[in-house]
């Protein structure tokens, strides 16, 4: 990483800023590497896409539409992609789940889980799906910490949740943890760090659309082991917009997309609790999701226009690529290890970044 070299404080909050001039453009370096189209899907995702990776397949479920596109009538369905054979399989119908709630799954190694208003697990060994006991909180943002799924926040429409719920596959139960020092929070941002689970939220009630009082967190660290949370420097960025996605990187966690511009980027470094800006992202970003692949950050979003970006470190440069011969909105993206792999209700497309090039 560049040297930091200016301290600057905002809102009583020191935090650093990379000497590259992070607020300076970062003109977007062409890139070579091509898209290849994956082949047609045996199914149709029109809601509620949900994916992972196993570490061999992509698998993807969610809500086929009824007739005139409603929610009467509609279908659950799943499908998995193999890029070693570059085809598809249909799996068995999901059960039956609320269609109104936001959706997340993690995979544990050995099934998928999905966390919603109704829990799911999907074993790919057997191609069963089983509805999992009712966890004690619901929606929110999801992570695998290795041993347990973890759900926080949610909400709908004016309503925001501070709760979440921790669930154990190996005893089939779940645990409410800790409450939490966060202001509720619809759709909060973090990461796994491999020790704690690191949350931000806007700060804002989606009900008034003012700022939550001051005693509510904007940014907390949750360590299950000893189900505690403590609060950690909030972000420089104020407002709504306080980022798009976020992932950890070893050693910060990275939040993408943040300020009225939806181009800035933020590093938080928890051993030393503070905030720097990294260069600015080359267009805005939104609805996006971002991967590290040990060597820099993979990034896919932008809505209808999204796009593929990456990261590195030690030039502290962003690089787009070119445009995915891809459609339509409700996209969802993996990193395999080697590979983008991006998928919608319209179609799939593949991205291998040149540096991490290899033979089929």
């Amino acid at each position: 990483m560049k040297t930091l070299a200016t301290l600057a404080t905002v809102a009583g909050l020191a935090f650093t800023v990379a000497g590259c001039s992070a607020e300076s453009n970062s003109p977007a370096a062409r890139s070579r590497p091509a898209w290849s189209t994956l082949p047609a899907a045996p199914v149709k995702i029109d809601a509620g896409l949900t994916s992972v990776w196993t570490g061999r397949r992509l698998i993807v479920s969610g809500i086929r539409m009824g007739p005139g596109r409603t929610f009467i009538g509609s279908t659950e369905v799943a499908a998995s992609y193999d890029p070693a054979t570059h085809s598809w399989r249909r799996l068995s119908r999901p059960p039956k789940t609320a269609t109104y709630c936001r959706r997340d799954a993690a995979w544990t190694g050995r099934e998928m889980l999905v966390w919603g208003c109704g829990q799911l697990t999907y074993d790919p060994a057997t191609d069963t799906w089983a509805r999992l006991p009712q966890a004690p909180t619901g929606e929110g943002i999801a992570v695998w910490t290795g041993r347990e799924l973890i759900g926080w926040g949610g909400g709908c429409c004016g309503d925001a949740w501070d709760g979440g719920s921790a669930y154990d596959p190996a005893t089939n139960a779940w645990r409410t943890i800790a409450r939490t020092p966060l202001a509720p929070a619809q759709g909060a941002l973090g990461a796994w760090t491999g020790h704690e689970l690191l949350l931000l939220v806007s700060g804002i009630d989606p009900a008034s659309g003012k700022p939550y009082p001051a005693r509510f967190a904007r940014a907390a660290a949750y360590d299950p082991a000893a189900d505690a949370w403590h609060r950690i420097a909030p972000p420089p960025e104020t407002g709504s917009r306080f980022g798009s996605a976020a992932v950890w990187d070893g050693r910060d966690l990275i939040v993408l997309g943040a300020g009225s511009n939806a181009r800035t980027v933020l590093a938080y470094r928890p051993a030393t609790n503070r905030w720097r800006l990294l260069a600015l992202l080359p267009l805005p970003l939104r609805n996006a999701e971002a991967f590290w692949t040990g060597k820099r950050l993979v990034v896919w979003g932008g809505a209808e226009s999204a796009r593929a970006l990456s990261y590195s470190p030690s030039t502290n440069r962003w690089t787009a690529f070119p445009h995915a011969p891809l459609h339509g909105s409700g996209q969802t993206a993996v990193w395999t290890g080697s590979r983008l792999l991006v998928w919608s209700g319209t179609g799939g497309a593949a991205l291998t970044p040149s540096s991490e090039r290899t033979s089929r």
